[in-house]
């Protein structure tokens, strides 16, 4: 199949599966990526994320992961909400509203890759959310889904930085497409705004101040020196992502499985302090909240309260 065409239709085929956006880039070793990432682990600014050690060479290079590999096909999709939890209440991020986005993306992703293989034959390719050593914003990089901004996290010129991002890498030879400018500018509104100072400076976030971390990774206590800096934050943070002027961009997803289960919106502080387990494994059955357990949860509630 003429390799235009088949890049196109690929595109269009994610699109129709519910895509928002979806990029082509090269598989090769991530030179300048390995680079600040051998530095970042290095300065231990991963934390507990001992993970991040792990398969350093696999992480920099897909061809490590996947023999043959000659494509990174790159993949967004939005979560942006059109409700939101009501007002003085602990926050939870709002990607973790719904259904589990690992699950929603893979199922999407396998379907992307059932019809490359149902237009080309048998091909060597796996599926990537979160799963494996992949560098997922690197790559989203580089195939023009947007810039990393400031606050580490991936912005697209259409539509902000609320969408998940997912992979497919293979053995096709696909036509690339190249990375976008920065569009930051002078701004640095998400670094004032992060209350324990993780973002310490443009595109640098010390992983282990970030209330994503301390409420999710973090399995030990969360340190005193954070009290009074959760701004009740319990699971995750959005803080840096509110403030940036690229998300009044931000448009609502059309994703039924990212809607929240029950009335979660609606919960008071009072409710969350009152939450039983019985409760917990109703509402967050199928969500990435699990990620934390009861226990988890409770322990984050407990400290944001002080």
């Amino acid at each position: 199949m003429n390799q235009q065409f088949l890049t196109q239709s690929l595109k269009e085929k994610a699109k129709t599966i519910g895509f928002d956006f979806v990029g082509i880039s090269e598989a090769t070793f991530l030179e300048q990526e390995a680079k600040e990432l051998e530095n970042w682990l290095k300065k231990g600014y991963h934390g507990e994320m001992s993970w991040m050690n792990n398969h350093f060479d696999k992480r920099v290079d897909p061809r490590k992961l996947l023999e043959g590999a000659k494509s990174v096909i790159s993949v967004g999709l939005n979560y942006f909400p059109e409700k939101q939890q009501v007002s003085d209440t602990y926050k939870i991020s709002k990607y973790a509203y719904g259904r589990d986005y690992h699950k929603v993306l893979k199922n999407k992703l396998k379907e992307l890759l059932r019809y490359l293989k149902a237009e080309i034959g048998a091909i060597n390719a796996r599926v990537f959310v979160d799963s494996a050593p992949v560098m997922d914003k690197a790559w989203a990089k580089r195939s023009g889904l947007g810039w990393i901004g400031k606050h580490t996290n991936l912005i697209n010129k259409q539509m902000g930085s609320f969408f998940f991002l997912g992979e497919i890498i293979c053995d096709v030879e696909l036509i690339a497409d190249g990375p976008i400018k920065d569009y930051c500018g002078t701004c640095t509104k998400c670094i004032d705004a992060c209350p324990t100072e993780a973002l310490f400076a443009p595109y640098k976030i010390d992983a282990s101040k970030c209330i994503s971390y301390l409420t999710i990774e973090l399995k030990d206590s969360i340190p005193s020196e954070f009290t009074e800096k959760m701004n009740d934050w319990i699971f995750g943070c959005d803080i840096c992502q509110d403030v940036c002027p690229w998300n009044s961009k931000s448009v609502f997803h059309r994703n039924n499985e990212f809607l929240p289960n029950g009335n979660l919106l609606e919960y008071s502080k009072k409710d969350w302090e009152e939450i039983t387990e019985e409760v917990f494994d109703e509402i967050f059955k199928a969500s990435a909240v699990k990620r934390t357990k009861y226990k988890g949860l409770k322990r984050n509630i407990d400290f944001a309260k002080n």
